[in-house]
């Protein structure tokens, strides 16, 4: 059997409901099996801990950690939340500043430095550190209706990202892609070749948040359709 699935936004510059705080960043809660991950951490470890409590998120529940690169508004809520909970283990790219990796270190959490793709449980992976301007890694989740990749921000790009995610898991389709595609600064003909690049990769549904630009989420909308997911603070994604 493999794995269902619950997401939960919990940190976001896009708004969803009205009493959780937005910020640029990005941070979401995946609950599979007996196990609690948490992707990102988000700019502001207050806000984080603030939008858990409003969720019902108990932070010491959290098993894992799991960090996409090492940008402040993807791992600037990590100390908090260690405070909070040192009995996870975080996985984090190799390449990671000293400065975060003594922080995960002296909190007394598990480090987990990811070079090539790994298998973080049964049908849960990381793809794996991919060279780019900035290195990322990002999440695949093996689920009964397909693959579903949760990015942080894409850096090593999107199609990269995928193509890579296509190659591992061959017998697998995409069922969902979610996270930051990091093209709210890209020009128009670029978002537009890259929203049909995706379509062509026969994806089922697209979430595009946090730094995929309000542009690229409403040509994804126009191109993807019913297959268009609004994500925002407080979205909850099930995967059954």
């Amino acid at each position: 059997m493999k794995t269902n699935i619950r997401l939960t936004v919990l940190y976001d510059n896009n708004p969803l409901i009205n009493n959780l705080q937005t910020d640029w960043g990005f941070s979401c809660l995946l609950e599979f099996a007996n196990t609690k991950l948490l992707f990102d951490t988000g700019d502001n470890g207050k806000i984080l801990l603030n939008n858990m409590e409003k969720l019902g998120i108990d932070p010491k529940s959290i098993d894992i950690v799991f960090l996409s690169h090492f940008h402040h508004d993807h791992t600037g809520g990590l100390k908090d939340f260690l405070q909070m909970n040192s009995k996870v283990k975080v996985y984090f790219p190799q390449s990671f500043p000293q400065e975060i990796v003594d922080v995960i270190y002296n909190s007394g959490a598990e480090p987990v430095p990811v070079s090539g793709s790994i298998e973080i449980i049964p049908n849960i992976f990381s793809l794996g550190e991919i060279d780019g301007k900035i290195p990322e890694q990002s999440l695949a989740l093996v689920s009964d209706k397909g693959l579903v990749v949760v990015t942080g921000c894409a850096h090593p790009g999107i199609i990269t990202i995928l193509e890579k995610a296509k190659t591992k898991f061959s017998h697998e389709s995409i069922y969902m892609v979610i996270g930051g595609f990091h093209l709210h600064k890209t020009n128009a003909n670029e978002i537009n070749d890259v929203v049909h690049q995706l379509f062509k990769m026969d994806i089922v549904n697209l979430a595009p948040t946090h730094c995929s630009g309000r542009e690229a989420r409403i040509m994804f909308e126009e191109v993807f359709d019913k297959g268009y997911v609004e994500i925002g603070v407080g979205k909850v994604v099930e995967i059954y």
